[in-house]
């Protein structure tokens, strides 16, 4: 994030502060409040925390894989059970 974008994120949290600031006044110290409250300082605690970290880049690269449509070869699944036919071992042809 930059500068600007940090700056904007602690604008919010203070515009945040204000409503709840509002709604406390007009709700009054119930459970909820206090959890909006709690809320608020946890995410200004985040938002310094992010602030001072670094930033983790992560490169997305498509891999282009083909997938043949020839048919396998049959050795592969010679010892592996038929799971829809519970486990059937007998002879495959």
């Amino acid at each position: 994030m930059t500068t600007t974008e940090f700056a904007a994120l602690r604008r919010s949290i203070e515009q945040l502060r204000q409503s709840v600031a509002h709604v406390r006044d007009a709700f009054g110290d119930g459970p909820e409040v206090r959890r909006l409250v709690n809320d608020l300082e946890r995410l200004e605690i985040d938002a310094t925390e992010l602030a001072s970290a670094e930033p983790v880049r992560q490169v997305s690269v498509l891999e282009h894989v083909v997938v043949p449509d020839t048919p396998l070869d049959e050795a592969m699944f010679s010892d592996a059970d038929d799971e829809g036919l519970g486990g059937y071992h007998g002879d495959r042809s």
